[in-house]
């Protein structure tokens, strides 16, 4: 037991003895620099007997190398990757270079890691440990963090130390190192220095180290005895910095001058080759005895790898070393690296060797970001591009490459460095092309990090220098740049909806016919004539959208604006696949900059279908993604979810945060969804006036779509209910002027659903009838129930009771199954009004007694699919099915999966997963 640990150490143990008992568990430890992370994962490393260890430690210079990180825990299990389905073993193989390929998806790597541990686990439990997680590589990080939060019952421990919370590693528990208690401290101090100890000077150092175990055995170093003993001297020295790493300069002071060298190879080593460690070195003229100084102080082995004896110390002796020390050792690392084999490390060794602009280096690492980038992702292109336009001489072609870096750190989620890069960018020498493409980065990033008023003049101006130099793009831009106005709405200044129209419509009178030009055209004339006139030529534009192969290049931003065209022609399916396409593709191109924005629109196609739970697991992926990146657009995703859970509390909550951030930044779009949102939750409550007054607020911008849409549905439905008959029929021709253009399923169920409320007798009978039969499709399961409910309304007050039964029953086994409280409540009120009371079957209270991720698996259970089977459907491994198979065996008292289907209505327990 550590010294004033016990706590910790028992948090370690119980981890231990859940792994021996065949459950998974992670862990994040997290405390300041030297705080004692290290010690306790070693403690933990000591315990685990019987398990299998695998370690490794994220280090700062790696932080630019995309799945460095996850490399170093995957090395050592690789012999089992071909154990691994096809896809996982390739995207692995292509993560690290072991194969040329299309980039792999990030999930699909975290995927494939997950099934790497799960059967390196078979044979006995496996511990990862992970130290200085906190200088991963954001793709290793998101990998892990997958990871750890799917392990349920694979015997495999997770445990990372950090520094400070990382948002790839949150929802997992976290052990919160402190400071040592000043008696412990004290008994610590006490511990690590051999003569007399002036009880002054201890109660000072311990003072001065805030408990902090490093600085403790680092601060009496150089200290005499005398000054220890007695006090002598310490009242008058420099107080300690109280940064552990400062208090490595004694140490590596100490050293001899070819051992420091040695420490500074090894540091900026960022594989951890002893190999090509000690060939650097025997290019610098460093002796072979240079380690045993480093090892003797604790600071560095070479063995069988490379391992300094502090976390802190690689970051410490690279820091500290003269500028020209660390070009010197680049240079020498670029030497020793095989050009051939490692062509982008040596790449990126002789840029941080580079004494100034070269142009032979910068084309290099132009070249390699090409390759990278194929392999990586984005991210990690900006991470060669950028120094590559730093070290190029030509100032045209510098500002050609800052312009690349630019864009490429944009759609890589970081957008300051973009900024910073496009400020290098304009000193260079730009053609008249080239300064509009920067007028254009500007706009996309604002764009993408606010979605507010900012972003609609940037873009229209930058539009309007294209339509000369070259229209296509300029066509593009005017796309943008409207789409950008949409979501200002009515918080627009200086370029709303109508004017970036006007603008497109007066451009360059040589239209192509491809895809974009056509959704561009489209919504021009929807905007300037009128719906129906716009319309066709939206239909014209998914068609050929559909048939096309897009690529990442054009598929990023084009797919955003085409799903959203749609939704605008009531298009399910194609909105369904566009949404999917688009996260697919900006996950695998790992675009932060528009990942958060595609997940909100996949996750609002889930909430129609009545999946909640899923839409809930991207809503979460896409927050982390926000966080990360700084992106500041309305939960758009969340604020449907919220309306149709149907939680009054949560949800107002949420739209109260979304109208105090919005509104400052101009985002109007959010206003009208938080308007159209409150409207549904109070529909769902059966509180009309309110919802009257909220589909109100959210119809007032007509170019608001789809939530002003939207709005006109709630509000003739509240208007209805409310006995406000004439506006129930202002909106009515509204909204019919959109379905009518739409024509589809979709569009033609939802206007019969809301022009029975307007009717009568048999016309509103044969109206719901036919809402009824054209909802019934996997996209608009919350529509459908709708239908359902309001028909057994309406037929209740006709006083036809069993057949009112018969539909609300309907309406709320769907509500209930799909986890909309509140209209599953209305539903339920209803039913009782009948003189029924809204009893629950079999198949729903083994609905209720699942969770989420249980109903998930029982459902993908009785439809066939083998363990393995689902764990790639769910991107959990098949011993986490098993686990929850067992559960759900327990909760429905059934002994196997061919049970399933005659205790589980299987389209029912579709819609609870």
């Amino acid at each position: 037991m550590l010294l004033g640990r016990r706590n910790e150490c028992g948090t370690l143990d119980r981890l231990l003895t859940g792994v021996h008992a065949r459950e998974s568990r992670a862990l994040v430890v997290r405390g300041d620099p030297g705080v004692g992370k290290s010690a306790l994962l070693e403690y933990m490393v000591e315990r685990a007997s019987g398990c299998r260890v695998v370690r490794s430690a994220g280090a700062r210079s790696e932080m630019e190398l995309a799945f460095a990180g996850l490399h170093q825990v995957c090395a050592p299990l690789l012999d089992r990757a071909e154990r691994l389905p096809a896809p996982q073993r390739d995207a692995l193989a292509t993560a690290f270079g072991l194969r040329a390929g299309e980039p792999p998806s990030l999930f699909l790597v975290a995927v494939a890691m997950l099934g790497l541990l799960s059967e390196a686990a078979t044979e006995r439990p496996l511990v990862c440990v992970i130290d200085d997680a906190h200088w991963l590589d954001r793709p290793s990080a998101q990998a892990l963090g997958f990871v750890a939060r799917r392990l349920t019952a694979e015997s495999v421990a997770i445990v990372f130390a950090v520094r400070e919370s990382r948002d790839e590693f949150r929802r997992l528990p976290e052990l919160v190192v402190e400071g040592l208690k000043p008696a412990d401290a004290r008994a610590f101090l006490r511990s690590v220095i051999a003569g007399p100890l002036d009880a002054r000077v201890c109660d000072r150092i311990v003072a001065e180290a805030h408990g902090n175990p490093l600085a403790l055995s680092q601060s009496p170093r150089g200290l005499s005895p005398a000054e220890l003993a007695g006090g002598f001297g310490l009242p008058d020295a420099p107080a300690p910095s109280g940064k552990p790493a400062a208090s490595f300069d004694a140490r590596l002071d100490a050293l001899p001058a070819d051992s420091r060298r040695l420490l500074l190879v090894a540091a900026a080593e960022p594989v951890g080759d002893p190999v090509v460690v000690w060939r650097a070195a025997e290019r610098l003229g460093i002796s072979g005895e240079a380690a045993a100084p480093a090892a003797a102080a604790g600071l560095l082995e070479l063995g069988t790898g490379v391992r300094f004896g502090d976390p802190l110390v690689r970051s410490a002796v690279y820091q500290a070393a003269p500028f020209k020390d660390r070009q010197d050792v680049h240079a020498a690392l670029a030497e020793v690296t095989d050009r051939e084999a490692d062509t982008d490390r040596h790449a990126w060794h002789r840029a941080h060797a580079a004494p100034g602009p070269d142009e032979a280096v910068a084309a290099d690492l132009e070249r390699s970001a090409g390759r990278v980038q194929a392999r990586c992702g984005v991210a990690a292109a900006a991470a060669f591009l950028e120094p590559a336009a730093r070290l190029t001489p030509d100032p045209a072609r510098r500002a050609r490459r800052a312009l690349a870096a630019a864009q490429a750190k944009h759609h890589a989620g970081a957008p300051d460095d973009a900024l910073e890069l496009l400020v290098m960018a304009e000193a260079g020498e730009l053609d008249a092309l080239a300064s509009a493409r920067v007028d254009l980065l500007r706009g996309q990033i604002a764009s993408a990090s606010s979605g507010g008023r900012d972003a609609s003049p940037l873009l229209l101006e930058a539009a309007t220098r294209l339509e000369p130099l070259d229209p296509g793009l300029a066509r593009d831009t005017y796309l943008d740049a409207l789409g950008a106005a949409m979501f200002a709405g009515p918080l627009a200044r200086g370029a709303g909806v109508l004017d970036v129209a006007q603008a497109a419509r007066a451009g360059s009178s040589a239209h192509p016919a491809g895809a974009t030009d056509l959704l561009l055209d489209g919504w021009v004339l929807c905007i300037t004539e009128g719906y129906p006139a716009g319309a066709p030529m939206l239909k014209r534009a998914l068609s050929a959208i559909r048939s096309e192969d897009v690529s990442r290049d054009n598929g990023l931003g084009r797919l955003w604006s085409a799903g959203r065209a749609a939704v605008d022609v009531w298009d399910d399916e194609t909105w369904e696949l566009l949404v999917t396409r688009h996260v697919e593709l900006a996950r695998a191109a790992g675009a932060l900059a528009v990942l958060p924005v595609a997940l909100n629109a996949r996750a609002a196609v889930h909430v129609s279908a009545g999946e909640l739970a899923a839409a809930e697991a991207l809503l979460a992926e896409a927050g982390t993604v926000s966080v990360a990146t700084g992106s500041q657009h309305a939960p758009y995703g969340a604020l449907a979810l919220a309306a149709w859970q149907g939680r009054e509390a949560k949800a107002l909550e949420l739209f109260e945060t979304t109208v105090r951030d919005v509104t400052p930044r101009g985002e109007g779009l959010g206003l009208t969804a938080v308007h159209w949102a409150s409207a549904v939750l109070y529909n769902g409550l059966g509180r009309y006036e309110e919802a009257l007054a909220a589909a109100q607020q959210g119809t007032e911008h007509p170019h608001g779509a789809p939530f002003s849409t939207w709005a006109l549905v709630e509000l003739i439905e509240a208007a209805v209910r409310s006995g406000s008959l004439d506006r129930a029929t202002a909106a009515m021709r509204q909204l019919s002027e959109s379905t009518q253009a739409g024509g589809t399923d979709w569009a033609l169920g939802i206007a019969a659903r809301s022009g029975a409320l307007l009717s009568e007798g048999e016309a509103a009978e044969e109206l719901y009838r036919d809402a009824i039969e054209r909802l019934d499709r996997p996209c608009l399961r919350v529509e459908l129930a709708r239908a359902h409910l309001l028909y057994g309304e309406w037929l209740r007050r006709e006083k036809r009771r069993r057949d009112a039964r018969e539909q609300l029953r309907i309406a709320h086994e769907l509500f209930t199954a799909m986890g909309v409280k509140a209209f599953g409540a209305r539903s339920a009120r209803e039913l009782l009004a009948t003189g029924q009371t809204a009893r629950r079957r079999t198949d729903d209270q083994a609905g209720d007694q699942l969770t989420s991720r249980e109903a998930q698996i029982a459902r993908l259970a009785s439809d066939g699919l083998s363990n393995h089977g689902i764990g790639t459907e769910l991107f959990i491994s098949s011993r986490t099915v098993e686990y929850h198979l067992g559960k759900v065996f327990a909760k429905l008292d059934i002994a196997s999966r061919h049970e399933l289907s005659r205790v589980l209505d299987g389209d029912r327990l579709a819609q609870a997963a």
